[in-house]
Protein backbone atom coordinates (compact mmCIF):
# COMPACT_ATOMS: atom_id res chain seq x y z
CA UNK A 1 0.00 0.00 0.00
CA UNK A 2 1.32 3.44 -0.91
CA UNK A 3 1.76 5.77 2.03
CA UNK A 4 0.38 9.27 1.52
CA UNK A 5 1.79 12.33 3.23
CA UNK A 6 -0.31 15.09 4.79
CA UNK A 7 -0.46 17.04 1.54
CA UNK A 8 -1.73 14.11 -0.48
CA UNK A 9 1.60 13.33 -2.15
CA UNK A 10 2.57 9.64 -2.26
CA UNK A 11 5.36 9.41 0.29
CA UNK A 12 8.78 8.08 -0.57
CA UNK A 13 9.26 4.75 1.17
CA UNK A 14 11.34 4.81 4.33
CA UNK A 15 14.81 3.41 4.21
CA UNK A 16 13.56 0.15 5.75
CA UNK A 17 11.44 -0.47 2.65
CA UNK A 18 14.54 -1.00 0.57
CA UNK A 19 15.91 -4.36 1.63
CA UNK A 20 19.54 -4.17 2.60
CA UNK A 21 21.83 -6.87 1.28
CA UNK A 22 22.50 -9.65 3.70
CA UNK A 23 25.21 -12.31 3.59
CA UNK A 24 24.64 -14.60 0.65
CA UNK A 25 22.18 -12.32 -1.11
CA UNK A 26 22.37 -9.56 -3.68
CA UNK A 27 20.02 -6.55 -3.77
CA UNK A 28 19.30 -5.36 -7.26
CA UNK A 29 19.42 -1.69 -7.96
CA UNK A 30 16.07 -2.47 -9.32
CA UNK A 31 15.30 -2.10 -5.87
CA UNK A 32 15.20 -3.91 -2.63
CA UNK A 33 14.20 -7.33 -3.93
CA UNK A 34 16.52 -9.91 -2.50
CA UNK A 35 17.81 -12.63 -4.78
CA UNK A 36 19.88 -15.49 -3.35
CA UNK A 37 23.35 -15.61 -4.79
CA UNK A 38 24.74 -18.69 -6.43
CA UNK A 39 22.25 -21.30 -7.57
CA UNK A 40 19.24 -19.08 -8.16
CA UNK A 41 19.08 -15.84 -10.08
CA UNK A 42 16.80 -12.81 -10.37
CA UNK A 43 13.20 -13.47 -9.43
CA UNK A 44 13.98 -16.98 -8.17
CA UNK A 45 14.65 -18.44 -11.61
CA UNK A 46 15.88 -22.04 -11.87
CA UNK A 47 19.58 -22.95 -12.06
CA UNK A 48 21.49 -23.27 -15.33
CA UNK A 49 20.89 -26.50 -17.17
CA UNK A 50 22.41 -27.78 -20.38
CA UNK A 51 23.57 -24.71 -22.29
CA UNK A 52 27.29 -24.04 -21.85
CA UNK A 53 28.10 -20.42 -20.94
CA UNK A 54 31.21 -18.77 -22.41
CA UNK A 55 34.27 -18.95 -20.19
CA UNK A 56 34.48 -16.09 -17.73
CA UNK A 57 30.83 -15.03 -17.89
CA UNK A 58 29.87 -14.05 -14.33
CA UNK A 59 27.37 -16.20 -12.47
CA UNK A 60 23.95 -14.70 -11.67
CA UNK A 61 24.74 -14.04 -8.04
CA UNK A 62 27.87 -12.07 -8.91
CA UNK A 63 25.89 -10.03 -11.42
CA UNK A 64 23.16 -9.15 -8.94
CA UNK A 65 25.68 -8.30 -6.25
CA UNK A 66 26.77 -5.35 -8.41
CA UNK A 67 23.45 -3.72 -7.55
CA UNK A 68 24.87 -2.45 -4.28
CA UNK A 69 26.88 0.13 -6.23
CA UNK A 70 24.04 1.58 -8.30
CA UNK A 71 22.78 5.10 -7.76
CA UNK A 72 19.10 4.37 -7.32
CA UNK A 73 16.62 1.83 -5.96
CA UNK A 74 14.12 0.20 -8.28
CA UNK A 75 11.57 -2.60 -7.83
CA UNK A 76 10.49 -1.08 -4.54
CA UNK A 77 8.11 -3.10 -2.42
CA UNK A 78 5.17 -0.88 -3.31
CA UNK A 79 5.28 -2.29 -6.84
CA UNK A 80 3.25 -5.32 -7.87
CA UNK A 81 5.00 -8.67 -7.59
CA UNK A 82 4.98 -9.20 -11.37
CA UNK A 83 6.47 -5.73 -11.92
CA UNK A 84 9.23 -6.43 -9.45
CA UNK A 85 10.06 -9.76 -11.07
CA UNK A 86 10.27 -8.19 -14.51
CA UNK A 87 12.36 -5.25 -13.28
CA UNK A 88 14.74 -7.70 -11.63
CA UNK A 89 15.00 -9.59 -14.91
CA UNK A 90 15.79 -6.39 -16.82
CA UNK A 91 18.47 -5.42 -14.30
CA UNK A 92 20.05 -8.87 -14.40
CA UNK A 93 20.21 -8.84 -18.20
CA UNK A 94 21.51 -5.27 -18.48
CA UNK A 95 24.14 -5.80 -15.78
CA UNK A 96 25.31 -9.08 -17.30
CA UNK A 97 25.72 -7.52 -20.74
CA UNK A 98 27.60 -4.56 -19.27
CA UNK A 99 29.90 -6.83 -17.25
CA UNK A 100 30.72 -8.82 -20.37
CA UNK A 101 31.32 -5.69 -22.45
CA UNK A 102 33.42 -3.96 -19.78
CA UNK A 103 35.23 -6.60 -17.75
CA UNK A 104 35.36 -9.99 -19.42
CA UNK A 105 38.96 -11.17 -19.89
CA UNK A 106 40.66 -11.53 -22.20
CA UNK A 107 39.32 -8.56 -24.11
CA UNK A 108 39.37 -10.58 -27.33
CA UNK A 109 36.69 -12.87 -25.87
CA UNK A 110 34.12 -10.12 -25.50
CA UNK A 111 32.70 -10.09 -29.06
CA UNK A 112 32.12 -13.84 -28.92
CA UNK A 113 30.48 -13.59 -25.51
CA UNK A 114 28.18 -10.82 -26.76
CA UNK A 115 27.25 -13.06 -29.70
CA UNK A 116 26.33 -15.73 -27.14
CA UNK A 117 24.17 -13.16 -25.32
CA UNK A 118 22.27 -12.43 -28.53
CA UNK A 119 21.78 -16.15 -29.19
CA UNK A 120 20.61 -16.78 -25.64
CA UNK A 121 18.13 -13.90 -25.98
CA UNK A 122 16.72 -15.57 -29.09
CA UNK A 123 16.45 -18.83 -27.16
CA UNK A 124 14.68 -16.99 -24.33
CA UNK A 125 11.96 -15.96 -26.78
CA UNK A 126 11.34 -19.66 -27.46
CA UNK A 127 11.62 -20.59 -23.77
CA UNK A 128 14.78 -22.54 -24.58
CA UNK A 129 17.31 -20.39 -22.66
CA UNK A 130 19.27 -22.09 -19.90
CA UNK A 131 21.06 -19.18 -18.22
CA UNK A 132 18.92 -18.03 -15.25
CA UNK A 133 19.07 -14.35 -16.13
CA UNK A 134 17.66 -15.10 -19.58
CA UNK A 135 15.06 -17.52 -18.27
CA UNK A 136 13.85 -14.68 -16.05
CA UNK A 137 13.14 -12.56 -19.15
CA UNK A 138 10.49 -15.01 -20.35
CA UNK A 139 7.61 -13.31 -18.59
CA UNK A 140 8.46 -9.96 -20.16
CA UNK A 141 9.18 -11.41 -23.59
CA UNK A 142 5.85 -13.24 -23.56
CA UNK A 143 4.08 -9.87 -23.82
CA UNK A 144 5.12 -9.78 -27.47
CA UNK A 145 5.90 -6.05 -27.17
CA UNK A 146 8.24 -5.07 -30.01
CA UNK A 147 9.64 -2.22 -27.89
CA UNK A 148 10.83 -4.75 -25.30
CA UNK A 149 12.76 -6.92 -27.74
CA UNK A 150 14.31 -3.92 -29.51
CA UNK A 151 15.40 -2.40 -26.19
CA UNK A 152 17.12 -5.63 -25.15
CA UNK A 153 18.89 -5.84 -28.50
CA UNK A 154 19.97 -2.20 -28.21
CA UNK A 155 21.71 -2.95 -24.91
CA UNK A 156 23.75 -5.62 -26.68
CA UNK A 157 24.52 -3.20 -29.52
CA UNK A 158 25.73 -0.61 -27.00
CA UNK A 159 28.33 -3.00 -25.64
CA UNK A 160 29.41 -3.99 -29.13
CA UNK A 161 29.93 -0.29 -29.84
CA UNK A 162 32.16 -0.04 -26.77
CA UNK A 163 34.46 -2.70 -28.24
CA UNK A 164 35.28 -0.50 -31.23
CA UNK A 165 34.67 3.06 -29.97
CA UNK A 166 36.61 4.62 -27.10
CA UNK A 167 36.25 8.32 -27.94
CA UNK A 168 33.40 10.62 -28.99
CA UNK A 169 34.16 13.72 -31.00
CA UNK A 170 30.84 15.52 -30.60
CA UNK A 171 28.29 15.72 -27.81
CA UNK A 172 25.64 14.50 -30.24
CA UNK A 173 27.74 11.37 -30.80
CA UNK A 174 27.72 10.74 -27.07
CA UNK A 175 23.94 11.19 -26.97
CA UNK A 176 23.63 8.63 -29.76
CA UNK A 177 25.57 6.15 -27.62
CA UNK A 178 23.26 6.85 -24.67
CA UNK A 179 20.33 6.01 -26.96
CA UNK A 180 21.71 2.46 -27.02
CA UNK A 181 23.24 2.08 -23.57
CA UNK A 182 20.75 3.88 -21.30
CA UNK A 183 17.49 4.85 -22.98
CA UNK A 184 16.41 1.22 -23.62
CA UNK A 185 16.27 0.61 -19.87
CA UNK A 186 13.69 3.36 -19.41
CA UNK A 187 11.68 2.01 -22.32
CA UNK A 188 11.67 -1.41 -20.69
CA UNK A 189 10.49 0.08 -17.41
CA UNK A 190 7.62 1.88 -19.14
CA UNK A 191 6.68 -1.36 -20.92
CA UNK A 192 6.54 -3.13 -17.56
CA UNK A 193 4.37 -0.33 -16.17
CA UNK A 194 2.12 -0.41 -19.24
CA UNK A 195 2.78 3.28 -19.86
CA UNK A 196 4.81 3.38 -23.07
CA UNK A 197 3.15 6.22 -24.98
CA UNK A 198 5.25 8.10 -27.55
CA UNK A 199 5.35 11.21 -25.35
CA UNK A 200 6.47 9.24 -22.30
CA UNK A 201 9.11 7.36 -24.28
CA UNK A 202 10.69 10.68 -25.30
CA UNK A 203 10.65 11.96 -21.71
CA UNK A 204 12.06 8.67 -20.45
CA UNK A 205 14.91 8.94 -22.96
CA UNK A 206 15.85 12.32 -21.47
CA UNK A 207 15.83 10.96 -17.92
CA UNK A 208 17.91 7.91 -18.86
CA UNK A 209 20.41 10.03 -20.79
CA UNK A 210 20.74 12.26 -17.72
CA UNK A 211 21.40 9.21 -15.55
CA UNK A 212 23.99 7.92 -18.03
CA UNK A 213 25.84 11.25 -18.15
CA UNK A 214 25.90 11.24 -14.35
CA UNK A 215 27.44 7.77 -14.30
CA UNK A 216 30.02 8.83 -16.89
CA UNK A 217 31.06 11.64 -14.54
CA UNK A 218 31.27 9.31 -11.54
CA UNK A 219 33.37 6.80 -13.51
CA UNK A 220 35.48 9.35 -15.38
CA UNK A 221 38.84 8.33 -13.89
CA UNK A 222 38.12 4.58 -14.01
CA UNK A 223 37.00 4.77 -17.64
CA UNK A 224 40.05 6.83 -18.61
CA UNK A 225 42.34 4.21 -17.09
CA UNK A 226 40.57 1.60 -19.20
CA UNK A 227 41.27 3.72 -22.26
CA UNK A 228 37.71 5.03 -22.66
CA UNK A 229 36.71 8.68 -22.58
CA UNK A 230 33.01 9.32 -22.93
CA UNK A 231 32.97 13.11 -22.52
CA UNK A 232 33.03 14.62 -26.02
CA UNK A 233 36.34 15.85 -27.42
CA UNK A 234 34.75 19.13 -28.57
CA UNK A 235 33.80 19.87 -24.97
CA UNK A 236 37.18 18.85 -23.61
CA UNK A 237 38.84 21.24 -26.02
CA UNK A 238 36.42 24.02 -25.13
CA UNK A 239 37.37 23.77 -21.45
CA UNK A 240 41.09 23.18 -22.12
CA UNK A 241 41.09 19.63 -20.79
CA UNK A 242 43.66 17.13 -22.10
CA UNK A 243 43.24 13.37 -21.96
CA UNK A 244 46.19 13.15 -19.57
CA UNK A 245 44.32 15.39 -17.13
CA UNK A 246 41.72 12.62 -16.68
CA UNK A 247 44.35 10.22 -15.34
CA UNK A 248 45.42 12.49 -12.50
CA UNK A 249 44.71 11.74 -8.86
CA UNK A 250 42.81 15.01 -8.49
CA UNK A 251 40.90 17.15 -10.95
CA UNK A 252 42.44 20.27 -12.44
CA UNK A 253 40.48 23.47 -12.86
CA UNK A 254 39.84 22.56 -16.50
CA UNK A 255 38.50 19.12 -15.56
CA UNK A 256 36.25 20.58 -12.89
CA UNK A 257 34.79 23.04 -15.35
CA UNK A 258 34.17 20.25 -17.82
CA UNK A 259 32.50 18.12 -15.14
CA UNK A 260 30.39 21.06 -13.96
CA UNK A 261 29.20 21.63 -17.53
CA UNK A 262 28.12 18.01 -17.92
CA UNK A 263 26.55 17.97 -14.46
CA UNK A 264 24.38 20.93 -15.49
CA UNK A 265 23.28 19.13 -18.65
CA UNK A 266 22.50 15.96 -16.72
CA UNK A 267 20.45 17.85 -14.14
CA UNK A 268 18.42 19.54 -16.87
CA UNK A 269 17.68 16.20 -18.53
CA UNK A 270 16.61 14.65 -15.23
CA UNK A 271 13.99 17.39 -14.94
CA UNK A 272 11.94 15.41 -17.48
CA UNK A 273 11.07 13.03 -14.63
CA UNK A 274 8.25 15.34 -13.49
CA UNK A 275 6.20 15.37 -16.73
CA UNK A 276 7.13 11.70 -17.22
CA UNK A 277 5.53 10.70 -13.92
CA UNK A 278 2.45 12.90 -14.40
CA UNK A 279 -0.62 10.77 -14.91
CA UNK A 280 0.93 7.47 -13.83
CA UNK A 281 -0.28 5.31 -10.98
CA UNK A 282 1.10 6.49 -7.60
CA UNK A 283 3.34 3.42 -7.17
CA UNK A 284 4.87 4.05 -10.59
CA UNK A 285 5.39 7.71 -9.77
CA UNK A 286 7.35 6.70 -6.67
CA UNK A 287 9.49 4.27 -8.66
CA UNK A 288 10.29 6.82 -11.37
CA UNK A 289 11.02 9.46 -8.75
CA UNK A 290 13.48 7.01 -7.21
CA UNK A 291 15.32 6.60 -10.50
CA UNK A 292 15.73 10.33 -11.11
CA UNK A 293 16.38 11.10 -7.44
CA UNK A 294 19.37 8.76 -7.47
CA UNK A 295 20.89 10.72 -10.32
CA UNK A 296 20.17 14.07 -8.69
CA UNK A 297 21.64 12.87 -5.39
CA UNK A 298 24.78 11.76 -7.23
CA UNK A 299 25.04 15.16 -8.90
CA UNK A 300 24.76 16.75 -5.46
CA UNK A 301 27.68 14.63 -4.29
CA UNK A 302 29.69 15.72 -7.33
CA UNK A 303 28.95 19.38 -6.64
CA UNK A 304 29.81 18.98 -2.94
CA UNK A 305 33.20 17.56 -4.02
CA UNK A 306 33.74 20.76 -6.02
CA UNK A 307 33.43 18.62 -9.17
CA UNK A 308 36.62 16.70 -8.35
CA UNK A 309 35.39 13.31 -9.57
CA UNK A 310 39.00 12.14 -9.99
CA UNK A 311 39.93 12.54 -6.34
CA UNK A 312 36.60 11.84 -4.64
CA UNK A 313 34.24 8.87 -4.95
CA UNK A 314 30.99 10.75 -5.47
CA UNK A 315 28.20 8.45 -4.32
CA UNK A 316 24.61 9.56 -3.60
CA UNK A 317 23.54 9.57 0.02
CA UNK A 318 20.30 7.93 1.15
CA UNK A 319 19.13 11.20 2.69
CA UNK A 320 19.67 13.14 -0.55
CA UNK A 321 17.89 10.44 -2.53
CA UNK A 322 14.81 10.62 -0.30
CA UNK A 323 14.81 14.44 -0.37
CA UNK A 324 14.98 14.60 -4.15
CA UNK A 325 12.41 11.85 -4.49
CA UNK A 326 10.00 13.79 -2.31
CA UNK A 327 10.59 16.98 -4.24
CA UNK A 328 9.94 15.23 -7.55
CA UNK A 329 6.69 13.76 -6.25
CA UNK A 330 5.54 17.17 -4.98
CA UNK A 331 6.41 18.75 -8.33
CA UNK A 332 4.50 15.99 -10.13
CA UNK A 333 1.44 16.59 -7.97
CA UNK A 334 1.61 20.34 -8.60
CA UNK A 335 1.89 19.77 -12.34
CA UNK A 336 -1.13 17.47 -12.24
CA UNK A 337 -3.14 20.06 -10.32
CA UNK A 338 -2.12 22.76 -12.79
CA UNK A 339 -3.10 20.53 -15.70
CA UNK A 340 -6.49 19.77 -14.13
CA UNK A 341 -7.05 23.44 -13.37
CA UNK A 342 -6.14 24.35 -16.95
CA UNK A 343 -8.57 21.74 -18.17
CA UNK A 344 -11.29 23.21 -15.99
CA UNK A 345 -10.53 26.69 -17.30
CA UNK A 346 -10.68 25.39 -20.84
CA UNK A 347 -14.00 23.71 -20.13
CA UNK A 348 -15.36 26.90 -18.58
CA UNK A 349 -14.18 28.91 -21.59
CA UNK A 350 -15.84 26.38 -23.84
CA UNK A 351 -19.08 26.68 -21.90
CA UNK A 352 -18.94 30.47 -22.08
CA UNK A 353 -18.24 30.26 -25.79
CA UNK A 354 -21.19 27.93 -26.26
CA UNK A 355 -23.44 30.26 -24.28
CA UNK A 356 -22.30 33.24 -26.35
CA UNK A 357 -22.94 31.26 -29.49
CA UNK A 358 -26.43 30.35 -28.33
CA UNK A 359 -27.20 33.96 -27.45
CA UNK A 360 -25.96 35.08 -30.87
CA UNK A 361 -28.12 32.48 -32.56
CA UNK A 362 -31.15 33.63 -30.58
CA UNK A 363 -30.57 37.27 -31.55
CA UNK A 364 -30.24 36.37 -35.22
CA UNK A 365 -33.39 34.32 -35.02
CA UNK A 366 -35.33 37.20 -33.49
CA UNK A 367 -34.07 39.57 -36.17
CA UNK A 368 -35.13 37.16 -38.86
CA UNK A 369 -38.64 36.97 -37.45
CA UNK A 370 -39.17 40.55 -36.28
CA UNK A 371 -36.83 42.54 -38.51
CA UNK A 372 -34.14 44.94 -37.37
CA UNK A 373 -34.42 46.58 -33.97
CA UNK A 374 -36.72 49.57 -34.11
CA UNK A 375 -38.63 48.35 -37.19
CA UNK A 376 -41.86 48.22 -35.18
CA UNK A 377 -44.72 45.85 -35.74
CA UNK A 378 -44.93 46.76 -39.39
CA UNK A 379 -41.38 45.80 -39.92
CA UNK A 380 -41.97 42.08 -39.76
CA UNK A 381 -40.36 40.25 -42.60
CA UNK A 382 -42.02 37.48 -44.58
CA UNK A 383 -45.26 37.38 -42.55
CA UNK A 384 -47.53 39.50 -44.72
Amino acid sequence: MVEVSHNGVPAMPPASDVAAPSPGTGRSALGGVRAPMGVRGAGGVPPCQAQQDPAGVPVPGAVLARADHENFPVALRILAAAERRQLMAVYGFARLVDDIGDELQPVEARPGALAWVEQELERAQRHEASHPLFVALGELLDTGDAVVLQALRDLIAANRLDQVTSRYERYDDLLASCALSANPVGRLVLAIFGAGSEERLALSDDVCTGLQLTEHLQDLREDARRGRIYLAAEDRRRWGCDEEDLLASTASVAVRRLVADYARRARELLGAAVPLADGLAPRHQVALAGFAAGGLAALDAIAEADFDVLGVACRPSRARLVIHGGRLLVATLRQRRARVAEGHRGTAEGHRGTAEGLRGTAVRARRTVHGPAGAGRGGRVGLR
